[in-house]
């Protein structure tokens, strides 16, 4: 039969050593004492060292200090440990689910903390830390549109998810934005957008007219690029304010106001009629050259910018940032013609391919198609 190691509280050990000392003064041996205490030697004498002197409530007090000391050292480890996981999260929110398990994680492999521990650093709930995300599941109903978004953003990459929506249902997918908008931010298709600060005040003077209708405002620009070779690649924009469509551009080493003049005169062959209304154009020295004034003559007007206000001049400025931002910057040329061909490319994607938000997310070539001004 076995018998179950019995545990004395302060207050009885401190009433045992009371009778002890009594039983030591009626001349009783310390084995005698032990034997009558139901305890060894080694424990009176370690009952002895450590309760000696003490009465029942300064044990007591003493068992309690000792439980409060033991239990701050806990909150201090803790709190050091903490401080440990939130240097090893990294700066910055984690503002998705996905992103706080992820941290969960990371701290469990290389901190070796508890579930429990780690979901209480990052804020992340336990039975959302356990669930399993659609997307990780092999019956994921949205698989498929999973898989078509991101062979769509690799087709597209400076693309977001308001374009992807649209050539979604386009393809016949019956899926909301909202829809769409969580799926791209979910598969990490997100497009990161340096916005810059607005200017105060109107971007516009008063008595500048508007494109009411084709052939009315033509907006021309340059850009400059550059060969892996070092050697510079001067681009030339024309763009209908009112369709939005890229109506030529010259890729070439560099242009003249005659190049300029021949370029403009070929486009409205082109496009038929005499030509626009009015050209919306800077202060370069191509511009004010004597060559594209003769070519307008009497039949079109001549708007030039004031020198340094790029942002008067905003529908082709629109157009260099998507043409710089979608073409220019994820491509290197290593020659002329290889230039050519990819912003020609570009150019007929624009205007076939890549809807407008502004024409109601129809291209501006079936703008055009269906304009009836």
């Amino acid at each position: 039969m076995s018998t179950k190691r019995k545990r004395h509280t302060p207050e009885q050990v401190v009433r045992k050593l009371t009778e002890t000392d009594r039983l030591l003064a009626q001349g009783a041996d310390t084995a005698e004492v032990a034997r009558q205490l139901g305890v060894s030697e080694q424990t009176y004498f370690r009952w002895r060292n450590q309760f000696g002197g003490l009465k029942a409530e300064d044990a007591k007090r003493l068992k309690e200090l000792e439980k409060e000391n033991a239990r701050l050292k806990r909150l201090l480890a803790d709190a050091e440990l903490e401080k440990d996981a939130l240097r090893a999260i990294g700066r910055g929110k984690l503002l998705s689910p996905a992103r706080r398990r992820a941290a969960v994680n990371h701290l469990q492999r290389t901190l070796k903390v508890s579930e429990r521990f780690a979901c209480r650093v990052v804020g992340q709930h336990r039975s959302t830390q356990r669930h399993t995300p659609a997307s990780q599941i092999v019956e994921d109903p949205d698989a498929a549109l999973r898989a078509w978004l991101c062979e769509y953003a690799g087709k597209h990459p400076r693309w977001g998810h308001r374009r992807a929506y649209h050539d979604a249902r386009g393809e016949g997918w019956t899926v909301n934005h909202k829809k769409i908008q969580r799926l791209w931010r979910e598969e990490g298709l997100r497009v990161v957008v340096k916005r810059r600060r607005k200017r105060v005040g109107s971007s516009t003077v008063p008595s500048v007219p508007s494109a009411t209708g084709p052939n009315m405002v033509w907006a021309i620009d340059f850009q400059f690029d550059s060969t892996t070779d070092g050697r510079p690649v001067k681009i030339l924009s024309v763009v209908d304010e009112h369709t939005r469509e890229c109506l030529g551009g010259l890729v070439e080493r560099s242009i003249t106001g005659e190049v300029l003049a021949t370029e403009l005169n070929r486009i409205t062959a082109t496009r038929g009629g005499g030509g626009p209304a009015v050209l919306r154009l800077d202060n370069g020295p191509e511009m004010i050259a004597a060559a594209p004034a003769e070519w307008a003559g009497t039949r079109t007007r001549m708007l030039f910018i004031p020198p340094g206000e790029p942002w008067r001049n905003p529908f082709i400025e629109s157009f260099n940032g998507r043409l710089r931002d979608e073409c220019l910057n994820i491509h290197l040329f290593w020659s002329l013609t290889h230039a050519k061909v990819t912003i020609g490319d570009w150019k007929e994607e624009y205007n076939h391919d890549r809807p407008h938000s502004s024409l109601g997310y129809r291209t501006p070539r079936a703008y055009a198609a269906i304009c009836t001004h």
